[in-house]
């Protein structure tokens, strides 16, 4: 069965967890309930070594808080504060490790890394602040970017994640928002503050392209949303504003010269915040503004076309099951999956 793990963010059941079976029409399955007073949730991420679920959220009295779920049981195994806060995690495919940023409201120079079995602080990475979206794509290492204003926040980081020597590319032409990596770790898309468009940078020779979107409503770009790859690198989904209820689709058939293809109207006439796919690639998840009651969107990847909704997530994975045991975890980012590069 191949299952869908989605983070409620609706007010009516933030924090729980909906889950769906995707190749029954997104038919939900159960909600489980976890923890109490989640004010916004952060991010989500699995390991099928353990079968446990991790989710990075801040408490309604301002902490950040993360949670560990045994996916067999249903239960929460621990709930911990994590100080100086938390954002969108990533786990280490051994399972052992996770890694927290502290925060793009922060003012912590650096990521901790958790025992992944306790949650216990382990460790601190040094090299920027207001960290933000943290990734472990297919080919590693750690991705890291930032939202600081004193210009660090121009690059995407690198972490070793044996000897957590930090490297960088950049710099790019803002301040970086979401991202995604292929799974050869060649080429990194990027959302960048005031561009209506995406930057993709090579990321073995640093080499960094733009591609504008030239049909776009009136105003700043201020930060487009959300990007992932599709899961066979043929094309790059990519959020418009808050207020813009188009999806952009890039041809990536060579990913320094992006060609835009098309564009997908959402039902809910409004913006997306986050968008992500499922292991196969059969579905694209369009995720809205932030917190909102709006559905989140299902897309065909092959059709492009609507073909259904779920409820209120962004921080969403699939999790597949052979004979009751996991077989595989996917991952809230649109990370690349396909190997023929």
């Amino acid at each position: 069965m191949r299952a869908l793990y989605a983070v409620n963010q609706s007010s009516r059941n933030r924090g729980s967890i909906s889950v769906y079976d995707i190749d029954a029409g997104h038919r939900l399955i159960k909600t489980v309930p976890t923890v109490p007073s989640v004010a916004d949730v952060r991010g989500v991420a699995a390991s099928p070594v353990t079968g446990r679920l991790y989710i990075a959220y801040t408490h309604t009295n301002g902490l950040g808080m993360i949670y560990c779920l045994d996916i067999n049981s249903d239960m929460v195994l621990w709930n911990k504060e994590v100080n100086p806060g938390v954002d969108r995690l990533t786990i280490n495919p051994n399972g052992h490790f996770i890694y927290v940023p502290t925060s793009e409201d922060g003012s912590a120079d650096y990521i901790n890394v958790l025992n992944a079995n306790t949650g216990d602080v382990v460790r601190r990475v040094y090299f920027s602040s207001r960290s933000h979206d943290t990734q472990y794509p297919l080919s590693g290492p750690i991705f890291q970017e930032t939202k600081a204003d004193d210009g660090s926040g121009h690059y995407l980081y690198l972490i070793d994640p044996v000897s957590y020597a930090v490297s960088r590319t950049g710099p790019y032409s803002g301040i970086l928002g979401p991202y995604a990596v292929d799974s050869a770790s060649r080429y990194a898309v990027n959302n960048v503050i005031g561009l209506w468009g995406m930057q993709v940078a090579n990321l073995r020779t640093d080499q960094i392209i733009t591609a504008d979107i030239t049909d776009h409503p009136p105003g700043e770009a201020g930060l487009l949303h959300g990007i992932g790859w599709t899961p066979d690198e043929s094309e790059v989904w990519e959020s418009s504003t808050g207020n813009d209820p188009h999806i952009h689709i890039w041809d990536m058939s060579n990913p320094m010269a992006p060609v835009l293809k098309q564009k997908l109207l959402l039902r809910s006439g409004r913006g997306a915040h986050w968008l992500t796919f499922d292991i196969e690639g059969d579905y694209g998840y369009v995720a809205p503004n932030k917190n909102s009651d709006d559905d989140t969107e299902i897309f065909s990847t092959r059709a492009h076309s609507p073909v259904g909704v779920i409820g209120s997530s962004e921080d969403m994975l699939e999790i597949d099951f052979v004979d009751g045991k996991i077989s595989r975890v996917g991952d809230q980012y649109g990370i690349g999956r396909s190997s023929g590069r």
